[in-house]
């Protein structure tokens, strides 16, 4: 059977709950095969982030090369960019090895309220690495911050989908976990919208969400899934995982990525 190579281009969490540790937990369960570039490391933990520790450039762009020249890759996905600098070097990668199918996941603010990007950074992303993204995954609060608009309801979702997809998006997801009411997302393709609903489950523990859906996505994609089944696929994936979320530490627990492999073997 042939493997699909799917690369998380992330920071590390040395929680295990989000960044790398959750995006490799999440490919693999999907039957994808991991790869990652790690942007920097955190001390961090379901209460906060305590410490980021940004890598050199030029060594995240050896990662890069170590990894796309001897496995190479079929779907990538970003999450914490920390800096300019690093955003830059890595979409100089993204075109220089034509990687088509990237999942941008525009990580701003980490579940604890800690500022996860530098000011400067968010226009870098916005003007470079925008573009590049096959998926773009921002949650509301990213939304607004992309798009330039406040979003109050499912038409202003919509309405800031158009104006991030005319920044060079191809496709944008919207997740609406932030809002009220049930887990509304919206996907817009630069013709159609598709919504996806699922109950919202109460629950504290949803540390490392954001990236968990975004790797799911990459691997879907990766597995030539069209967006639409890739996306579907992601959000029954994350739901399954905050339904069975894990009760550790005295914070923002982890979701579990392994309950969407156990249900599917009861069945």
């Amino acid at each position: 059977m042939e493997v699909k190579r799917v690369l998380t281009i992330a920071g590390s969490d040395s929680g295990g709950g989000a960044g790398i540790q959750a995006d490799l937990k999440t490919i693999t369960v999907l039957g994808g095969f991991g790869m990652s570039v790690i942007t920097a490391l955190t001390a961090q933990n379901t209460l906060g982030v305590q410490g980021i520790h940004e890598i050199p450039i030029d060594f995240v762009e050896k990662q890069f090369d170590s990894v796309a020249e001897d496995i190479g890759i079929d779907a990538a996905k970003t999450g914490m960019l920390a800096n300019s600098e690093v955003i830059k070097a890595v979409v100089k990668k993204i075109q220089n090895y034509g990687v088509e199918k990237l999942v941008v996941d525009p990580v701003m603010v980490a579940k604890g309220g800690a500022q996860l990007i530098r000011n400067e950074a968010k226009e870098t992303l916005i003007k470079e690495l925008l573009p590049c993204a096959f998926v773009i995954t921002p949650n509301t609060p990213e939304a607004e911050e992309l798009a330039g608009i406040t979003i109050e309801s499912v038409g202003d979702m919509k309405k800031a989908a158009v104006i991030i997809h005319d920044k060079g998006a191809k496709n944008v997801f919207v997740k609406g976990g932030h809002m009220g009411g049930d887990a509304l997302d919206i996907l817009f393709d630069g013709k159609d919208f598709y919504e996806f609903v699922s109950e919202r489950i109460e629950t504290k523990d949803t540390h490392g969400t954001g990236c968990t859906i975004s790797a799911a996505i990459a691997t879907g994609l990766a597995q030539e899934m069209t967006v639409y089944d890739a996306v579907k696929r992601a959000k029954d994936y994350i739901t399954t995982a905050i339904r069975f979320s894990f009760r550790i530490g005295g914070g923002h627990g982890p979701t579990n990525h392994f309950a969407y492999l156990l249900r599917k073997s009861e069945k």
